[in-house]
C-alpha cells in the first residue's frame, strides 16, 4: 500500500474508532439486547402503549447500531481497494469514493450527536403567531409556515396540521403542526424564537418599507412514559365551529376544541382534524407538550438562580433577520450564518441556518 493510500486509511480508521466512543456504539448495543429480550416476553404487547415506546427506542438503537456497523464495513472497503491501489488504477477511484461516502456517514454521526437530550429525538409541535405589523405580520406568519412545511418535507418529514387559521384578509391569524420525522425536535429547536422581516409593504399604495415580526414556539411531542403533571380537572374544555383557511379545511360542525389549563391560564385550540375527538386528543398532545416545556424552563431558571447566572429570556428574543430590501440577505444572529438567497430560504432551505445554529450550540 502506497504512502499517501496508507495515511488516508488510518486517518479514516481513527475518526471511525473514535465516533464508536462519542456514539456509545457499546452501551446502544447493550441496551438493545435488554429491549430485545423485553420484546421476546410473551406478555410484551399485554401493556400496547408501553410495548410500542420501548418497540420506537429498540428501532432507535438498532438503527444507531446498524450506520455504525456500515461505516466500519465502508472503512474495510476502503482498505481493501487501497491494498490493491497500486496495481490497477481502478480500486484507487474505489478507495476514494469508499473514504467519501464514509467521511459523509460519519458528518452525519456527528450531527446526530448533537441530539442526546431527553425529548430531542421527538417529533415536534411548531407554533407560528404573528407579531407586530398588523396584516403584514399575518402575511409573515404564512410565509413561515410555508417555508417550515417545505423544509419538513425536503427533510423526508411528516407534517400534520393541527390549528391553521385564516388571518383578516391575507395571511394566517395563526399555525400549528406537527413534525413527525428524526430528532424532528432537536433540529427544529434552532428555529425557537422570533423571526424579524423586512420588505417593501405589499398592502402599502406608497411602496413604504417595513418592519415584521413572527414568533415560533417549538415544543416536543411527549410520549405516554414521561411524566406531566396534567389532571384533566384542571382543564376546560370548550367546542366551537372552526373557522379554517377555506375548502376542505372548513368544518360545518362544532368540531373545534379549546381547552384551557386553568392553573397556568394555558390555551390550546385545535380544528384541523376531522372530529371532534381527534382535535380534543390533539389539543391534549399540545398542552401536555406546553406544560413539560414550562417546567423544563423552570428547572433551567432554579438552577441558573443558584449559579448566580441572569437567565435571557430566548422566546421573545429575535433569532434571525429576513431583509427583502434595500438588500436581500438572511442572517442568524447567533451563528452569524448568512445567505442572500432569500428565495430559496423562504421556499424551505433552511438547513446551513438548522445545522449551524447547533454547531454553534455545542461550541459554547
Amino acid at each position: 500500500m502506497a504512502e499517501r493510500e496508507s495515511k488516508e486509511i488510518e486517518a479514516a480508521s481513527k475518526r471511525v474508532a473514535d465516533a464508536r466512543i462519542w456514539l456509545h456504539i457499546d452501551e446502544k448495543t447493550r441496551r438493545l439486547e435488554e429491549l430485545n429480550e423485553q420484546i421476546a416476553s410473551p406478555d410484551f404487547w399485554n401493556d400496547t402503549s408501553r410495548a410500542q415506546e420501548v418497540s420506537r427506542q429498540a428501532s432507535s438503537l438498532r438503527n444507531a447500531v446498524e450506520s455504525y456497523e456500515e461505516a466500519v464495513a465502508t472503512l474495510e472497503d476502503a482498505r481493501a481497494a487501497a491494498e490493491l491501489a497500486g496495481e490497477d488504477p481502478v480500486f484507487a477511484e474505489e478507495k476514494d469514493a469508499a473514504l467519501e461516502r464514509l467521511s459523509a456517514m460519519l458528518e452525519r454521526f456527528e450531527i446526530d450527536s448533537w441530539f442526546s437530550g431527553e425529548m430531542d429525538e421527538s417529533d415536534a409541535i411548531l407554533s407560528i403567531n404573528p407579531g407586530q405589523g398588523g396584516l403584514e405580520a399575518q402575511d409573515w406568519t404564512e410565509m413561515l409556515y410555508r417555508m417550515y412545511v417545505r423544509y419538513a418535507e425536503q427533510k423526508g418529514w411528516k407534517v400534520k396540521s393541527l390549528d391553521v387559521v385564516a388571518g383578516e384578509g391575507i395571511g394566517l391569524d395563526r399555525a400549528v403542526i406537527q413534525v413527525e420525522g428524526h430528532n424532528a425536535y432537536g433540529m427544529l429547536r434552532s428555529e425557537h424564537g422570533v423571526h424579524r422581516l423586512v420588505r417593501i409593504s405589499p398592502t402599502d399604495d406608497k411602496k413604504r418599507r417595513q418592519t415584521t415580526f413572527a414568533s415560533v414556539e417549538v415544543l416536543p411531542v411527549t410520549s405516554d412514559d414521561i411524566e406531566v403533571d396534567l389532571n384533566p380537572a384542571d382543564v376546560r374544555v370548550d367546542v366551537y365551529r372552526s373557522s379554517g383557511p377555506g375548502g376542505q379545511c372548513v368544518n360545518t360542525t362544532d368540531s373545534a376544541v379549546r381547552l384551557t389549563h386553568v392553573p397556568t391560564g394555558i390555551v390550546v385550540t385545535c380544528q384541523n382534524e376531522k372530529s371532534q375527538l381527534q382535535n380534543k386528543e390533539a389539543a391534549f398532545k399540545v398542552l401536555r407538550a406546553k406544560l413539560y416545556e414550562l417546567e423544563r424552563r423552570k428547572r433551567e431558571e432554579e438552577l441558573s438562580a443558584l449559579r448566580g447566572e441572569r437567565m435571557e429570556n430566548s422566546f421573545g428574543s429575535q433569532i434571525r433577520n429576513y431583509v427583502l430590501y434595500p438588500y436581500q440577505m438572511v442572517k442568524d444572529l447567533r451563528s452569524n450564518i448568512e445567505t442572500g438567497n432569500v428565495d430559496a430560504v423562504l421556499d424551505g432551505d433552511i438547513e446551513q441556518f438548522v445545522i449551524g445554529y447547533h454547531r454553534w450550540r455545542v461550541s459554547q
